[in-house]
């Protein structure tokens, strides 16, 4: 069985990865493209504290998180340890102590039905700032021991090498889709024609124009996000939990005294590929109101990636009626980093005619769905 994976982000390099690894001769293509949200991600993993409102996401959502624990272990028997993963711990915060007391009991009491996500701890405001030094001194948290944080390029890179090991071919192009009848039959890389049994197609925000000259209108537009990578010397800031301020942003450390404050989201830039004057102004003040010891910091750079996002919120991921040969991953939006290994896996298996661990059927690709789920904290 030959399968080709167009887009080698996380998504598509997990769904490489699973599949080299169960004996299938995988060819990965991908076309480097600029903005890619894989590459510009830092991400949380800290599902547990999100909206449960939606429960077929929040419960793909949560299985995502739980999952990472297999998954680092497999890529260690892979050879593969350097992924920018941590678990840190995840902490809430907040200068509110009844959002604090509401925090602590609800995680508590969704601890009952997912335990992977640790323990619960309410902290003060002087044991939040031993935690986080830089962070604002009026504000107490609820620490989730179980949250980590992730590098998507270098987690992306280990699964490529980890599927490369197992057999698969990784090449970079830009690549269209082969029809014959009702029938994906391959893919074209330029002049040359390269027949397969099966394409997986995890392209990201650019999966729409390659899927339109088939006639499918993937519902996926780019949300464009900025994201500040900035050093404070001297610190060694490896340990530091991932900070959930109220809000959609977001504060997590990394080795070398790096520091990292995302993430604007920006629905109506298109493939605009820029740092913009808002877009800074956005993250710094954000990331100074909640953590003033950073006004110091070294600006390192600011990273722009694209995330594929759904219209209605939920991932798209499976077959499209009637047409054969094909599967969809796409529309993880901000949640891509969480999401994408434990979707990859999902693709393989019904790649291989498998029975999926998770229910796939409120994630069709082409559905037609009331929800409007927001990939968002309870902030």
């Amino acid at each position: 069985m030959r399968v080709v994976v167009v887009g080698a982000g996380v998504l598509g390099a997990s769904a490489a990865w699973h599949l080299a690894r169960a004996g299938v001769e995988v060819l990965a293509i991908d076309n480097a493209q600029e903005g890619r949200a894989t590459a510009a991600g830092a991400g949380t993993v800290c599902p547990w504290v999100s909206d449960d409102r939606d429960r077929p996401f929040y419960q793909l959502y949560t299985a995502s998180g739980r999952y990472y624990q297999t998954l680092v272990a497999a890529l260690a028997e892979d050879g593969e340890t350097d992924l920018g993963f941590r678990r840190s711990g995840a902490l809430i915060v907040s200068d509110d102590a009844d959002d604090i007391a509401v925090y602590a009991g609800m995680l508590r009491r969704r601890r009952m039905r997912t335990p992977e996500m640790g323990e619960v701890q309410q902290l003060s405001a002087a044991d939040a700032r031993a935690l986080f030094p830089p962070l604002r001194d009026d504000l107490a948290g609820v620490l989730v021991s179980g949250g980590a944080r992730v590098d998507g390029r270098r987690l992306t890179a280990a699964l490529l090498r980890a599927a490369q090991r197992h057999g698969a071919t990784l090449r970079h192009g830009e690549a269209t889709l082969d029809t014959a009848g009702d029938k994906i039959g391959g893919v074209r890389v330029g002049t040359e024609q390269i027949a397969a049994d099966l394409v997986v197609v995890t392209a990201g925000a650019w999966a729409p124009r390659l899927l339109a000259p088939l006639g499918i209108v993937l519902p996926v537009r780019p949300q464009r996000g900025q994201i500040l990578h900035c050093r404070l010397p001297n610190q060694a800031t490896e340990p530091w939990p991932v900070i959930l301020p109220p809000g959609d942003h977001y504060l997590l450390a990394f080795e070398d005294s790096r520091i990292v404050a995302g993430a604007t989201r920006e629905d109506t830039a298109g493939f605009d590929h820029r740092v913009t004057v808002a877009g800074q102004a956005e993250l710094l003040l954000d990331a100074l109101r909640i953590a003033p010891g950073l006004a110091d910091a070294t600006v390192i750079e600011t990273r722009v990636g694209f995330r594929p996002a759904s219209v209605d919120g939920r991932p798209l991921l499976g077959a499209i009626p009637g047409l054969a040969g094909l599967l969809i991953g796409n529309g993880l939006g901000a949640g891509g980093l969480t999401m994408g290994p434990l979707a990859g896996r999902e693709l393989a298996k019904l790649a291989l005619g498998q029975s999926t661990e998770q229910d796939l059927r409120p994630f069709a690709p082409l559905r037609a769905s009331p929800v409007a789920a927001q990939l968002r904290p309870l902030r």
